[in-house]
């Protein structure tokens, strides 16, 4: 392994669009390998991603370093009208980051365009909101790369630049045409054609060697995507994916085979002490049975020490990330463990990201209930505290525990009764958290209607649906995703 001693010469810059912006798997990969890349890199390690003014409020601390080649580059961007936020991302490592608003060059969205068409053969007929921001941001990453390269080259030092997808690589094709001093490395972590060939051909891989790619393309409508992905594929220096399998997908539909394999990896030492990953598992699991007490217990109430939590989670991609086949799954356990009467009960949880209106207002006052309730339990144990110690520093020749419930005020057996009353109903525990836009189409509702798996009592596998990602500002969890993933079984 590089140190950083062996890097001091070389600086890396690594882009892609999930920087601080979670959409799906590549937000996570990023953000878990960032405390060794800044072991590895140091300060010498800098990431790039769009300016996302939600994200950034909760995620993103902007600081003034400006005298350092870092600073200058992004100094020089703004000289140029550029939207620039240069600060540090708040994971763990808080490596120094640079966002950049693809808003702020909107007016130059069709000169990008153009120049884009001209000098790369890649044209943008149909009108798409994301690609405008795509093609905005890549147009910004250039200039932003250039600037920085001048500042390193200063300083004798030299510039690697790492994209993540083709919505982050946008910036390769030109930084090889102006024959920029920086070496590009791309990484695919799946084609875009092969996500569309997957969804609508089983046999993918075994009819993957005789794909027309540009055929193909045009019949999903996605010629430009597919287009900048192998513009980016074969402008940059080093390519690289993850797996073998995915190796091959490029080979065929992309052009050309990846230079590197490299695979998503797990940080071991994070589960090198068995019994520190032991006590975060139960410490994160009662976290995580209060929502399932918030959610489940105002109807009915299970062992929470029979239950096992398993989970899925990435993109909405209902074929390709076999939501489809952990629905069949879990529909044939139900019916088993009910057939054999099994006296555990299965949690799963669908974690992804679709389109919604809101959280649904009964799972998110029947959380909030919960809690009432448990402000109730604290101020009650807090009288009873407070009268017992009274009482037994008062007590003459009579020792023994007094009826506790005589500790208790009118008010607050009143109060606690109420709130339980309110609490509790005959309905069913909602399958989904949030009201989706398109609840009537949306693939894995249609299923569990269809197989009848609707949270009802006797059903030994219940179902959550959250169609959002997690963060400890959900008022439903209120814990990070690691800590969710951390307190699940499976």
């Amino acid at each position: 392994m590089t140190s950083t001693s062996e890097t001091n010469g070389t600086f890396l810059a690594e882009i892609a669009w999930e920087v601080a912006n979670q959409v799906g798997g590549i937000y996570t990969v990023i953000r878990s390998k960032v405390p060794q890349a800044k072991k590895v890199w140091g300060n010498n390690y800098l990431l790039i991603g769009p300016y996302i003014h939600h994200n950034a409020i909760a995620d993103f601390e902007e600081h003034e370093e400006y005298d350092n080649p870092v600073g200058r580059a992004v100094l020089a961007c703004r000289e140029m009208g550029f939207e620039v936020h240069l600060g540090r991302w708040l994971v763990t490592g808080r490596p120094n980051t640079i966002l950049l608003n693809p808003q702020s060059v909107m007016h130059e969205l069709g000169n990008i365009k153009h120049f884009y068409w001209k000098n790369h053969h890649i044209s943008f007929s149909k009108h798409d909101p994301l690609m405008d921001e795509v093609m905005a941001f890549g147009y910004m990453v250039f200039h932003l790369i250039s600037a920085l390269a001048r500042e390193l080259m200063k300083d004798q030092h030299t510039l690697l630049a790492h994209f993540h997808e083709w919505m982050g690589g946008t910036a390769i094709p030109d930084i090889r045409r102006e024959q920029l001093p920086v070496k590009t490395i791309f990484t695919t972590h799946a084609t875009m054609l092969g996500r569309y060939l997957a969804m609508n051909d089983q046999d993918f891989y075994g009819h993957l060697p005789f794909y027309d790619w540009e055929k193909e393309a045009a019949n999903f409508d996605i010629e430009t995507i597919v287009r900048l992905e192998r513009a980016c594929v074969h402008g940059a220096h080093v390519f690289t994916t993850v797996s073998d399998v995915t190796g091959r997908e490029c080979a065929h539909l992309l052009g050309r085979s990846p230079d590197v394999i490299t695979p998503n990896g797990l940080n071991i030492e994070r589960f090198s002490v068995l019994h520190e990953v032991q006590n975060l598992h139960h410490k994160h699991k009662r976290a995580l049975e209060q929502f399932i007490m918030g959610h489940f217990f105002h109807s009915y109430a299970f062992d929470l020490s029979k239950t096992l939590y398993f989970f899925t989670s990435g993109r909405f991609e209902y074929l390709n990330k076999g939501y489809d086949l952990t629905l069949e799954a879990l529909a044939r356990l139900n019916w088993k463990m009910k057939e054999n009467n099994i006296p555990l009960t299965i949690v799963m949880f669908f974690i992804t990201r679709q389109p919604t209106h809101s959280i649904n207002a009964e799972v998110l006052n029947a959380r909030a209930m919960l809690d009432k309730i448990g402000q109730n339990c604290d101020m009650i144990v807090r009288q009873i505290k407070e009268k017992l110690y009274v009482k037994a520093a008062s007590s003459d020749t009579d020792h023994r525990l007094p009826n506790l419930n005589d500790l208790v005020d009118d008010y607050w057996r009143l109060r606690y009764r109420r709130t339980i009353q309110s609490w509790k109903g005959p309905g069913l525990p909602s399958v989904v958290t949030h009201n989706l836009v398109d609840d009537a189409n949306d693939p894995i509702l249609n299923y569990l209607r269809k197989a009848n798996l609707v949270n009802r009592q006797e059903d030994k596998v219940k179902i959550v649906y959250h169609p959002d990602f997690i963060a400890s500002t959900n008022p439903l969890f209120g814990m990070e995703y690691g800590e969710f993933v951390r307190a699940c079984h499976v």
